[in-house]
């Protein structure tokens, strides 16, 4: 007869591999993305798990004196994001209620993240390294809120979680493991995994949309690019290792800001 803690696993494992379903996350808006993910982890776990470590990173920020540290800087970054997150609407509804946060943390590395369930960390060594516009920023925070509306953490997540359990059944989510495994699994999918080419293509269409309802020139999605193409000689940025570009990438960016120029131009004529 097997173990209670191995039974209870097997359970869980049983109980993950089961609830995996098919789901849309967004609606399809005007650049078109429209792919079922499949998810084998609730949304509110990965949310909560987020929410912990983001909240750890930014008790940490602040110890050191590293969080928020230029006002005129943050009051930027919240602007541009909260005029962002304001058109999350157009691809899902539920988003304007999250519980968003946007922070910014004093460093010289070339990064910005968005974690599940709204929690934005921008680097001020992005901004200020970078010299980027609003336009440019609102690129950048656009894509990772792009990550989050289509909840590529938890996809991804679900993917490597279902591979382990495929390893070693036993060992996998048993109590407190599980939410110390699930924080893991959230920390290294965000800020250390590269994302999956087809993620990152939706991120980039639907963060230029995102920006250009926002009133935000989506043609700086490819001056971002370039911009981050060239910094750091022969050592990229950060944010390039968990993004990878590539040679098609600005050939989409180009067709999808052409897309949604006219949701641009009214949105500045709003203005």
């Amino acid at each position: 007869m097997a173990s209670r803690p191995a039974a209870w696993a097997l359970v869980a494992a049983v109980a993950l591999l089961g609830a995996c379903s098919s789901v849309q996350t967004t609606q399809p808006g005007t650049v078109g993305v429209s792919r079922s993910q499949l998810m084998g982890v609730d949304r509110e776990q990965i949310d909560q798990a987020s929410a912990q470590e983001y909240a750890k990173m930014v008790a940490q920020a602040q110890s050191k004196g590293q969080l928020n540290r230029d006002a005129a800087l943050t009051a930027r970054v919240r602007t541009i994001s909260n005029r962002l997150i304001a058109q999350t609407t157009a691809f899902r509804p539920d988003a304007t209620s999250w519980k968003w946060e946007v922070n910014v943390f004093q460093s010289d590395d070339i990064n910005a993240f968005c974690m599940a369930g709204g929690k934005i960390g921008v680097y001020s060594g992005l901004v200020t390294g970078l010299k980027l516009t609003d336009d440019e920023l609102a690129a950048v925070i656009g894509h990772e809120i792009a990550h989050a509306l289509r909840e590529h953490v938890r996809e991804q997540v679900s993917q490597r979680m279902a591979t382990q359990l495929g390893i070693n059944v036993l060992g996998a989510l048993t109590g407190s493991q599980a939410v110390a495994q699930l924080g893991d699994q959230v920390t290294q999918v965000t800020f250390g995994l590269p994302k999956s080419r087809q993620a990152e293509v939706e991120a980039d269409r639907i963060g230029v949309e995102l920006a250009a309802r926002a009133g935000y020139d989506p043609r700086a999605a490819v001056t971002l690019w370039d911009k981050m193409g060239s910094a750091g000689g022969s050592r990229p940025p950060e944010f390039l290792s968990t993004h990878p570009d590539s040679a098609s990438r600005k050939q989409d960016l180009t067709q999808m800001a052409q897309r949604v120029m006219p949701l641009y131009d009214k949105a500045r004529g709003q203005r």
